[in-house]
């Protein structure tokens, strides 16, 4: 590689982790919270207990309650309110109901309900002010909506390219050197110099699996938007000319549950989404399924149910974006492989730190040297340093 190649790396790599450093290292720190969220829970006694523990609520067997009778307790304790979602867990018979005030209510005057459903007790309503759902504000965000989300996957496009042009320099770097070595007798910046290299290298595939779907993750409402213009249009196409159907005139969970599991067999419903909202037409319960192996239970096929008769209307699988969209979400978190893989998840964020850490050490030290300067060191390895 060339010096006037080598300056161009250079250049890249400075700005743009300049750029998103900040961002990142917030990114990171809530991030080792938010991968053990459900280990948090348990040990500060905030876990739910069920009458049938171990019996899914997707599933169908004998002892847990109607649908419709799930939702009249639910509507009952939010008089005035529709439904907008109800969600099931293929571990316990935990359900989730939520309500609004409108069938096109926006996230904050939403309300969710969780129930068991083997009893019928609500267990709690959803708390929007733990320490939990702040670092995941915060994380998704900054607690600014869409547009947050969309400013941090800038921030995310910007690491890949610090990623990428961070690569490109350590090739010439340690063309002299073995690998993992780290002269800690020489100058303290030689030596963090060392470490942010190593870490680096070693957590780079890491680092990018998880910027790449952190970026996917912020284009959430944009694919959604788009999944419902496209693909949940022609799907309704034929009720295009119809008025939206009031919640007064909604028919029976159970009916379209029976309807829909009767085209997707050997599949269990993740969600519902009812009429009005995003996951669903004006006229349809749209009634999501995920597969039966650990592949496809992050694969979604939506099922539309005519929400007055109760009849199938019609079933397709989601488009390539949004199963891009499933994929990443647990695969950001670490959320496939138990504990295991989440303590190797929140090892690696914490290499990650020290790397963003290290390089923002290393700017400030020698932030006046000349971008020749430290395209020289690069060539030596480091044993040329620059100067402030």
């Amino acid at each position: 590689m060339t010096s006037s190649s080598i300056r161009v790396w250079y250049l890249v790599h400075k700005w743009t982790s300049l750029i998103c450093t900040v961002f990142l290292l917030m990114l990171c720190l809530t991030g080792v919270p938010l991968i053990f969220s459900d280990e948090i829970d348990r040990a500060s006694g905030s876990a739910l207990k069920f009458g049938m523990p171990g019996v899914g609520s997707s599933t169908n067997v004998r002892g847990l309650l109607p649908l419709d009778t799930m939702m009249t307790k639910a509507l009952a304790t939010r008089p005035g309110e529709v439904p907008l979602f109800m969600a099931f867990d293929n571990d316990q018979p935990s359900m989730t109901i939520t309500t609004g005030p409108t069938p096109h209510a926006l996230g904050s005057e939403m309300t969710t309900q969780v129930f068991d459903r083997s009893t019928g007790k609500l267990l709690s309503k959803e708390d929007r002010g733990g320490i939990m759902h702040v670092l995941l504000k915060l994380h998704t965000d900054m607690f600014l909506g869409l547009q947050g989300m969309l400013f941090l996957g800038a921030m995310g496009l910007l690491f890949t390219a610090a990623l990428v042009s961070g690569v490109a320099l350590y090739a010439p770097f340690m063309r002299k050197l073995a690998f993992g070595t780290l002269r800690t007798s020489r100058s303290t910046r030689l030596k963090w110099l060392d470490y942010h290299n190593l870490l680096g290298i070693v957590a780079l595939a890491w680092m990018t699996v998880v910027g790449f779907t952190g970026v996917i993750n912020t284009l959430e409402k944009p694919i959604n938007a788009l999944w419902q213009r496209n693909e949940l249009a022609a799907m309704t196409r034929e009720y295009g000319g119809k008025n939206a159907l009031p919640p007064s005139r909604y028919g029976s969970l159970d009916k379209a549950m029976t309807a829909a599991r009767k085209a997707l067999p050997g599949n269990s419903p993740q969600f519902i989404g009812f009429p009005g909202g995003n996951f669903s037409s004006k006229h349809h319960y749209a009634v999501f399924f995920q597969g039966d192996t650990p592949l496809t239970e992050r694969l979604l096929t939506p099922a539309l149910i005519d929400a007055e008769t109760g009849t199938f209307t019609t079933a397709r699988s989601m488009p390539w974006y949004n199963k891009a969209l499933s994929i990443s979400r647990p695969l950001h978190f670490g959320d496939y492989g138990g504990l295991p893989l989440k303590v190797l998840w929140a090892v690696l964020d914490l290499f990650t730190i020290i790397v963003l850490a290290t390089g923002l050490y290393l700017w400030l030290g020698k932030r006046r040297a000349s971008p020749a300067a430290h395209v020289r060191e690069v060539e030596t390895g480091g044993i040329v340093m620059p100067a402030a």
